[in-house]
């Protein structure tokens, strides 16, 4: 069994390393990944692998690597569990490797969790895994792709228009150009009476694909944050620049109302330390926002909703979104290469096949 590791300490660090594969224990059952995406996402995952908890849900035997999470379908080959047959595909959270050992319990709803001692305090959105049918290769693509991003997407929206946008007449978001990123100014812009203007902020590499989303009021390029009007404001922060966020906090001063941290895409410029002015940044966790709205709507509903607002988005993805499909597991590693010096085409969508 191969699985990609990473350095803790120097993410941009990886190598592809065969392991022995392990029996199972009673209980338990064995899980071949057949694809899965890759995107800035799972760099976030390695960037804040300590803060929030990444490395914990795939723990290796190496010191200082880990394995990075992304999103994928898997088949269960081997059975050890009552609760799981062998032929049924999950789709869900895995490791960067060519397989994975859970222990799968029924969550009620028609899905498993794993119910390993070491996930037990992790974020439970993380350990469910979703039952689906074999058929067309590329919607397995497009669900790794684009459901955990545009989830994330829709989670940012309920949340700003949870909270009244904070009182905010423009909302601006970092790194338009990420899946994440455009996802938002996708759902924020579609409202038909909206009181919010959407303002993209990218590289000027990339300004024109944001541009040409057509979901932004306005395109902004990291040397135009000077521009940014003096109106009451949101930031949401999809890259973790911090001289980008210094910046807008600095020009917007009392203006701006709410300073949100997404994603960390441009990790190698980010500083958790840096003071800035005016609000405090916050770290927006999307598990936090399900929790309070599972609470308040009861069980499914928010799933419900998240589901037909990425699927809706998904529909168009053609017009944004090439798929790129790479085979073998070697592959990761260019590809996430790509994604974390920032090389990668935003237009490109990436799946490894296995």
């Amino acid at each position: 069994m191969q699985r990609l590791l990473t350095n803790h300490k120097n993410i941009t660090a990886t190598r592809l390393e065969d392991v022995a594969a392990v029996a199972l224990g009673a209980g338990q059952a064995r899980l071949k990944l057949e694809s899965f995406a890759l995107t800035a996402n799972n760099v976030t995952y390695a960037a804040s692998g300590f803060a929030i908890g990444y490395w914990k849900f795939f723990p290796t035997d190496v010191e200082g690597e880990g394995l990075v999470p992304v999103w994928g379908t898997a088949e269960v080959v081997e059975s050890a569990s009552d609760a799981l047959a062998v032929g049924t595909r999950l789709y869900g959270f895995y490791p960067l490797a060519q397989e994975l050992v859970i222990e799968p319990e029924a969550d009620g709803h028609g899905g498993f969790v794993d119910a390993a001692a070491h996930r037990a305090d992790l974020p439970a959105v993380y350990n469910r895994y979703t039952p689906v049918r074999a058929g067309d290769a590329t919607q397995d693509h497009m669900r790794a792709l684009l459901q955990p991003l545009l989830a994330t997407s829709y989670l940012l929206f309920d949340w700003l228009m949870d909270n009244g946008c904070f009182g905010a007449s423009n909302i601006i978001i970092g790194s338009a150009s990420s899946k994440t990123g455009l996802g938002l100014c996708k759902y924020l812009a579609e409202p038909e009476k909206r009181a919010h203007k959407i303002i993209g902020m990218t590289s000027q590499r990339n300004k024109t694909f944001v541009e040409q989303l057509g979901a932004c009021d306005q395109v902004l390029t990291y040397d135009q944050i000077a521009d940014l009007p003096q109106v009451a404001s949101v930031y949401v922060d999809m890259s973790g620049n911090a001289e980008v966020k210094c910046e807008v906090h600095s020009t917007l001063g009392a203006h701006l109302k709410h300073s949100s941290a997404v994603g960390i895409s441009h990790w190698d410029q980010f500083n958790p330390q840096s003071d800035v002015e005016g609000v405090k940044p916050q770290f927006f966790f999307a598990p936090a926002q399900i929790a309070k709205r599972r609470e308040e709507w009861g069980p499914g509903v928010l799933e419900k909703q998240i589901t037909e607002s990425w699927k809706r988005l998904a529909q168009d993805a053609s017009s944004w979104l090439e798929v790129q499909v790479h085979e073998g597991i070697e592959q990761a590693q260019g590809v996430y290469a790509s994604l974390a010096d920032g090389s990668a085409n935003p237009r490109h969508g990436h799946i490894i096949q296995l």
